[in-house]
């Protein structure tokens, strides 16, 4: 979700991917469908595993909620964890819940990049 409203939102000024330390073999349903409901599709690809390599080339990394440093202890870029619930199995509601958060996130990530307090 976050990937997906941040190059919207962005268009083009930054570019996000996400990855993970332990990726699901697809989107959940409950996630495509909260962001269908507003307009966003997302395909029910497999997530991405987060490698050094990737995070090296990142400017910035957000985690939703879990301990990146334990799973990349190597990695010195500064994590911002925004400690949200993982929608996974989550009713309709929370998912949404979670999906307007994330948005909210979003929006006010892009504007401390666009005023470079990144």
């Amino acid at each position: 979700m976050a990937e997906a409203f941040f190059n919207d939102l962005a268009r083009g000024r930054f570019r996000a991917e996400s990855a993970g330390t332990q990726p699901a073999e697809r989107v959940h349903p409950e996630v495509i469908d909260a962001m269908t409901e507003i307009g966003i599709e997302l395909d029910d690809g497999a997530g991405r595993m987060l490698t050094e390599g990737l995070a090296e080339d990142a400017g910035k990394i957000v985690t939703m909620g879990c301990s990146i440093q334990d799973a990349c202890p190597a990695l010195t870029l500064e994590v911002e964890d925004w400690g949200l619930d993982d929608p996974k199995g989550q009713t309709a509601e929370k998912v949404a819940d979670i999906r307007d958060e994330i948005e909210l996130r979003v929006r006010n990530l892009i504007g401390r990049l666009d005023r470079g307090d990144g």
